[in-house]
């Protein structure tokens, strides 16, 4: 669901479970899978701007497919120049062959949580929600454990990962998603998975990503509202800015529902299998929703707009703490991250990962705009060269 628990769980002593963004093994494994349907008639043309200059994007994804092994890439950028351009890389389907849609959908993971927090902040907006009150206000008693108090943990701290809440992604039920591709979870199910476990620090302490913020931050918007949090997504986020290819899947829904590429899950035999059916129940409001490149570059973009927050939230979401552990410069926020650019200025996002999508994204404040999305999770070659070609798209 996220890209994020890599780095998490390097940084705990490398345990070696698997969280939703199960890590991958090594490229090159993917790449001998892939090299049969992959082959370079798959890759799109290098095309060029006026005047001759090669075009970066397309060759950075053609090198994600070619060198990294990954069945397929697909981006879409507007630039400096204001155009919106979108391209393709690799295959749609490994074993048909067939094309890379333009701007397919794709489950993008936890840029969810963008969508998420949004709402929360609306909710303080209205005076419904209190940025620094305790989960115990709405949720009284919910979050006990050992360590685990939902007293002393804000909203604010749900929101920014400093909760100390530990990741339910490390619960013995998600360490193979081979196993629960097609399981159903409710949240509360979810949430029992980290309460099993200590608390990471005391509320506060420091910053560390878990995904189990951001189920509670779902259910937190389902008991002041008094409604399905992907309802609640689809009102006041979704329809607000006219995300016509964006969905929260609703219970049972395993479909994407438009023209995609397919996603690939990575066996521990380093086999790829189609994982674009699944239940997306195990990420709920922590990372469910299908969108498009395109529609999440809408998205951040009408965000970082102010078109849906008043200006005193979209402060609180831009006022970040380090996360380093995410990669050099980044910071988070309130459900956004910054990330600085080579060429100056931040890249503000967020990104995600499930199993069988990665994307990377973000909108800088000068109106640029890129999300980039591969169809497995790569190796950490492959990620540093994801992040690498974010930036070409929004540098060159």
């Amino acid at each position: 669901m996220n890209e994020h628990i890599q780095h998490n769980r390097a940084h705990r002593h490398r345990r070696g479970r698997r969280g939703l963004a199960v890590a991958a093994a090594s490229v090159a494994s993917v790449a001998a899978v892939a090299a049969g349907v992959v082959a370079a008639s798959a890759l799109a043309p290098t095309a060029a701007f006026a005047g001759g200059r090669p075009d970066s994007v397309q060759s950075s994804l053609n090198a994600l497919v070619k060198d990294d092994g990954l069945p397929a890439a697909l981006a879409t950028v507007k630039g400096r120049d204001g155009h919106t351009r979108s391209y393709t890389a690799g295959v749609g389907n490994l074993a048909t062959g067939t094309k890379v849609p333009v701007d397919g959908q794709v489950r993008i993971g936890s840029n969810t949580k963008t969508f998420t927090a949004v709402v929360v902040l609306q909710l303080v907006a209205e005076g419904k929600i209190g940025l620094d009150a305790s989960v115990d206000t709405y949720l009284p008693g919910l979050l006990r454990g050992d360590g685990i108090d939902g007293r002393n943990i804000t909203v604010r701290q749900l929101l920014q990962h400093t909760s100390g809440l530990p990741d339910y992604t490390d619960a013995p039920a998600l360490s193979d998603f081979s196993t629960i591709q097609h399981r159903y979870f409710e949240p509360r199910e979810l949430l029992d998975g980290a309460l099993a476990q200590k608390a990471r620090f005391a509320p506060g302490a420091r910053w560390e990503y878990s995904n189990t913020n951001y189920i509670v931050a779902g259910l937190l918007i389902q008991k002041v509202t008094g409604r399905p949090v992907g309802e609640e997504i689809t009102k006041r986020v979704i329809d607000r800015v006219g995300l016509r290819h964006t969905y929260f899947p609703t219970p049972g829904d395993m479909t994407i529902h438009e023209a995609h590429p397919e996603g690939y899950n990575q066996g521990a035999d380093g086999s790829l299998h189609d994982f674009s059916e699944m239940d997306p129940s195990m990420a709920w409001a922590a990372g469910a929703i299908v969108s498009t490149n395109s529609d999440l570059n809408s998205f951040f973009t009408a965000l970082l707009g102010g078109r849906l927050l008043p200006a005193a939230q979209l402060a609180e979401m831009r006022t970040t703490v380090p996360a380093e552990l995410l990669g050099p410069g980044i910071r988070y926020g309130l459900g956004l991250q910054s990330k600085p650019l080579s060429c100056g200025g931040l890249l503000w996002g967020h990104g995600g990962t499930i199993p069988g999508y990665r994307s990377r994204g973000g909108v800088t404040d000068d109106g640029r705009a890129a999300s980039i999305t591969v169809t497995t999770i790569p190796g950490d070659a492959g990620a540093q060269h994801m992040a690498e070609a974010l930036d070409a798209a929004l540098c060159h």
